[in-house]
């Protein structure tokens, strides 16, 4: 899978062969056919290799969130903070830049893998903050309110703009780690603006 990955992200899906990836992985194109019988089904082997990865990559993020926002005399804000940062660092990484450029670019070709991809990865990771949201919601810390709109909203906050012109740009522009943090604070405090118990927001939106 790692070897077919790299076929795929390098030469893109109409460049990538499976004599190459036969060769990259030092095995008979015989084998691989008998295991994947055509390039489209390696391709969708891949995709779903990748989701299964990362389905569980936020799990500790999520569950320091938690944690940290129900202990005694918890910084929510802070909280949310290194959250964000987590989530910035986990989808603006190039691996996972590369591979959503590559899922989009042959979502025509195959929609079943790239419908696959945003159910099994992204939309995966926003209904499981959605489910920490909840919890949050459930013990008073933030507001009660529709916690898949929250998760949507905060995930959008932290990522839409540097996500955008990392894609854009075919990942050649930058996002300085500052940028990126004065990106999540502004997110933070734009959600707790809406969704925080009044002890709990930022001072200068509570006065």
């Amino acid at each position: 899978m790692d070897e077919a990955r790299e076929e795929f992200l390098t030469h893109g899906y109409a460049g990538a062969t499976m004599e190459a990836v036969a060769r990259r992985s030092r095995i008979s194109k015989k084998s691989l056919y008998a295991r994947y019988p055509s390039k489209q089904d390696l391709y969708a082997a891949v995709v779903t290799d990748w989701v299964r990865r990362g389905r569980d990559a936020m799990r500790p993020h999520l569950d320091a969130l938690e944690q940290d926002a129900l202990s005694g005399g918890a910084d929510v804000r802070a909280a949310l903070m290194r959250f964000t940062a987590a989530l910035q660092a986990a989808v603006l990484s190039p691996a996972v830049l590369r591979m959503r450029t590559l899922v989009a670019a042959e979502a025509t070709r195959t929609p079943q893998v790239a419908n696959a991809y945003l159910n099994g990865s992204w939309e995966a990771n926003v209904r499981a903050l959605g489910r920490t949201l909840e919890t949050l919601m459930e013990h008073g810390v933030i507001a009660s309110a529709d916690a898949g709109v929250a998760a949507e909203q905060l995930t959008w906050l932290a990522l839409a703009a540097p996500l955008n012109r990392l894609t854009l740009t075919g990942g050649t522009a930058t996002c300085p780690s500052d940028a990126l943090e004065s990106i999540g604070r502004q997110a933070v405090d734009s959600f707790l603006a809406r969704f925080a118990q009044p002890q709990n927001q930022p001072q200068e939106l509570a006065r």
